[in-house]
């Protein structure tokens, strides 16, 4: 059986672009998007060329880019564009597959293994791919070609801008093997330190580390990242319908200041989880999934998820059972942004299957509750909110729809 052809298109500097090409007078200068300093998202979010070549990193704080580069321009985030863009790119890939994955607004994998009988191999249709992008768009992309998922996103970060990256069965250990392991998948700043203590330093190291050593430290994760580091990726690249048929509502925002007590993140992840209910409630939405995600004051991001007994919109079962998740993923580091979302919908008007230990009542009072609320919200605006959220200094509007969260997909 012959190995799939898989691309990963990767938007070059995709915010920072995006607003240079919407203002060409911006190209020639070092510009960085960044948030809003008064809301704690003072910091570089984007860059351009320009401005990566003076040593602007994304994350940076704004004193520290404009140190870098005195005569940086800083411009904030203009989302409706960027999602203009990043719309009209998908579609743009579906042109050459309908097996389109996004992963997030600027990055996206292609199975395009059926299509090279009419578009040629899978450099052939990177090339294709790019001229379209900067033709269309003005905007540029780097693709990597290979035959997993996994490789195929580290051909892409190879070399950028504008670029197209091929990692073959031949040529994957010569390339890929000498970088650090943090550079793949599912190896974040903390796992990478866990690693580095066992003297496994780059992606090499990780594909010859003792099989057991490693379940031993990292558990069934520790054999994937192995597996991932030898091309043994297996993962599919899911159909454009189905990605796009993939629903989750949620609401995240970066507190005013650190969130270092549990006490504060069940604060912030009940006002998070009533955003999350009422927008499920009008859509007439219930949902069974909720996940959580946590971004510490270094920047570090996880996600974590957990089955709800029964279906719900209850903002107060949607809470419970995120705290339950963050309580048990978080060891404790400040916080920096928490984001709730709910997923795996049913419809409002489908039998629901209860739970063999609850016959639905608590959750049904709850929802008859939330209900209620909506209604007064709606005929009063919002006057209404819990005790506990009153006078707390981290949560930056109370009154605020809509946070920041660009691309809810």
């Amino acid at each position: 059986m012959s190995d799939r052809v898989i691309l990963h298109c990767d938007l070059n500097n995709f915010y920072a672009s995006a607003e240079c090409v919407s203002h060409p007078e911006w190209k020639d200068v070092p510009l960085a998007v960044c948030g809003d300093p008064t809301k704690r998202h003072g910091v570089v979010l984007a860059k351009n060329e320009l401005a990566k070549k003076a040593g602007i990193r994304t994350g940076d704080v704004i004193w520290q880019a404009k140190q870098k580069a005195p005569g940086l321009m800083v411009v904030p985030p203009h989302f409706e564009l960027y999602m203009k863009y990043s719309k009209q790119m998908f579609k743009l890939y579906n042109d050459y597959t309908d097996m389109v994955e996004p992963f997030g607004a600027d990055e996206c994998w292609l199975d395009v293994t059926g299509s090279q009988k009419i578009f040629g191999d899978g450099r052939q249709i990177a090339d294709l791919i790019r001229e379209r992008v900067k033709k269309d768009s003005g905007l540029t992309c780097s693709v990597g070609v290979s035959f997993n998922k996994v490789f195929a996103k580290l051909g892409s970060d190879l070399k950028k801008p504008d670029a197209t990256t091929v990692i073959n069965r031949a040529n994957y250990k010569r390339l890929i093997w000498r970088l650090n392991a943090d550079e793949m998948l599912m190896i974040g700043r903390r796992t990478y330190a866990h690693l580095q203590k066992l003297n496994i330093m780059t992606i090499g190291d990780l594909a010859n580390a003792d099989s057991a050593v490693l379940k031993s430290h990292f558990g069934i994760n520790g054999l994937k990242m192995k597996a991932y580091a030898n091309g043994e990726d297996t993962e599919p690249v899911r159909e454009a319908i189905y990605s796009r048929d993939v629903k989750s509502i949620g609401h995240g925002m970066t507190a005013v200041r650190d969130i270092e007590t549990i006490e504060d993140a069940r604060d912030m992840i009940y006002y998070l989880s009533e955003k999350v209910g009422a927008r499920m409630r009008k859509a007439g939405y219930r949902g069974t999934l909720v996940s959580v995600g946590m971004r510490d004051n270094a920047l570090y991001y996880m996600s974590r998820q957990r089955v709800m007994p029964v279906p719900t919109y209850s903002s107060t079962e949607i809470a419970e059972n995120a705290l339950k998740v963050f309580s048990d993923n978080w060891n404790g580091d400040p916080m920096r942004t928490i984001t709730v979302a709910v997923s795996k919908f049913v419809s409002d008007d489908l039998p629901q299957q209860l739970s063999f230990f609850d016959d639905g009542t608590r959750n049904g009072k709850l929802e008859k509750l939330d209900e209620t609320l909506d209604k007064i919200t709606h005929k009063y605006g919002n006057v209404v909110h819990r005790a506990s959220l009153i006078g707390k200094d981290f949560i930056y509007d109370k009154t605020d729809a809509e946070d920041f969260l660009p691309f809810q997909r």
